[in-house]
């Protein structure tokens, strides 16, 4: 091992999985060319090293670390990766952390599974919806995420990393509630408010003497340099989209917290809404709730507002809103999930993954957010709920795409911003709400004027 201030350059052992890999998917991993992973490998390995930083933008950390390169090294013991120029902050004493190392080897797992079970397999149609149920559910398992006997205690918290220091508090108090009834956390594994309730419920289950708590963490690549995985996460997925990870979140989780993030959380509420409000879905018990503190209550209500506006007043019989009350939250939390057992009890379900819930092949398919796709979106008064939720929930997708994706942001750059097309009440309250969200200063944790990725025709 060598070092240089900021710098080292390290022989790393596997931990945790994947100690054995084959030639061929050394070669692969390896290639920068066509049909390589080496450049998506690069990103995601350098994210999870560089886990403690605050900065949320994806062209800074990959400029500061230009020279950062990984390596394959393929002994009879197995297989042994070289890191040059990685960052210091994942090494104590010249041993990378142990945490890091096996969140390191999850993205090596999952990205060489993926590719070779999943893409490159012909036993998956990833046109269809039953091929998409399908390969969620093996990434989770071969990721390690399905634990036999399951329990109903799993709890989404869903919320943007965009947030202040109070709503960060809050986010821990709930977190702490929830580890003191035996609860676990899923989160999407980034900073911020996705470390609080993980940080909260690590002291809950520490008082109650529970040993094994879950921080379970899911991402997708084009995401996860800003929003690197929090030294929290002892269980890593990174799924190959945005859509499947939504989707692999609502299929394992058996509640639901949002808290206040922007316009990525409000992206995550159009897609449980318009899941749930699949007719299939009617009788589907998900606890959903809204919280955080009282400086957030205007952020829900706006999203409340747009939401019962364009979808129907009827969507808000699926959440509640609870405003700066952390143990009101788990207590409904709790007391919802008992209802997700006798559900899955009485129909013969699998406690830990929900195959029952019927999800739309609108809200499967991977959105691609361009000039040309944002302003083709069909955003009318007369479509039905679910098919306006699902491009709605585009909408925010490109959004948070143009906010934080490398790609993206430089295409943006080069081509101006993108236009956003339809019936003018409907664009007239998404106008609103993403002002609102611009006025808060929920769009981008970086300091200074933002400016927005988009224009409202």
């Amino acid at each position: 091992m060598t070092t240089e201030p900021g710098f080292i350059n390290a022989e790393v052992w596997p931990e945790g999985s994947l100690e054995v890999l084959s030639q061929f998917e050394v070669d692969q991993l390896k290639s920068s060319g066509a049909g390589g992973v080496y450049p998506l490998l690069r990103r995601c390995m350098l994210a999870v090293l560089h886990a403690d930083s605050r900065s949320d933008d994806a062209r800074e950390l990959l400029e500061t670390y230009r020279d950062f390169e990984i390596g394959f090294i393929q002994q009879d013991r197995g297989l042994k990766v070289s890191l040059r120029h990685a960052p210091a902050e994942a090494f104590v004493d010249g041993r990378m952390i142990r945490g890091t190392r096996e969140l390191l080897f999850a993205v090596l797992r999952d990205i060489v599974f993926t590719r070779n079970e999943i893409i490159d397999d012909p036993r998956f149609d990833l046109k269809t919806s039953e091929s998409i149920n399908k390969a969620v559910f093996h990434i989770v398992r071969n990721a390690r995420l399905l634990e036999i006997p399951a329990e109903v205690y799993l709890v989404d918290c869903w919320v943007g990393h965009a947030i202040s220091r109070d709503e960060y508090d809050y986010s821990k108090k709930v977190g702490y509630e929830l580890g003191l009834r035996g609860l676990n956390v899923c989160t999407g594994c980034g900073p911020g408010a996705m470390k609080g309730p993980m940080k909260g419920a690590t002291i809950g289950h520490a008082k109650q003497r529970i040993s094994g708590g879950r921080y379970v963490g899911i991402t997708e690549p084009g995401i996860i340099a800003a929003e690197s995985p929090n030294p929290i996460v002892n269980s890593l997925a990174i799924m190959p989209d945005m859509e499947k990870r939504l989707e692999a979140f609502v299929r394992l989780g058996h509640g639901i917290i949002v808290f206040p993030g922007g316009v990525g959380t409000a992206e995550d509420i159009l897609y449980l809404l318009g899941v749930l409000m699949h007719p299939e879905n009617t009788q589907q018990p998900l606890p959903v709730i809204m919280t955080g503190p009282k400086s957030a209550e205007p952020y829900f209500r706006q999203i409340d507002e747009f939401v019962a506006a364009t979808l129907g007043d009827a969507v808000r019989q699926r959440y509640r809103i609870v405003i700066d009350d952390p143990t009101e939250v788990a207590r409904q939390m709790h007391a919802g999930l008992q209802d997700v057992r006798e559900f899955r009890k009485q129909h013969g379900d699998a406690y830990y993954f929900n195959w029952r819930l019927q999800i739309d092949h609108k809200f499967q398919q991977p959105f691609v957010a361009t000039h040309q796709a944002m302003s083709e979106l069909d955003i009318e008064d007369d479509l039905p709920a679910h098919e306006l939720a699902a491009n709605l929930r585009r909408v925010f997708s490109g959004i948070v795409s143009g906010n934080v994706r490398e790609d993206t942001a430089l295409m943006i750059e080069r081509e101006g911003p993108f236009t956003i097309n339809g019936s003018r009440r409907i664009m007239t309250m998404l106008d609103r709400l993403l002002a609102g969200f611009v006025a808060q200063r929920r769009m981008k944790i970086s300091s200074g004027e933002y400016h927005p990725c988009y224009e409202i025709k």
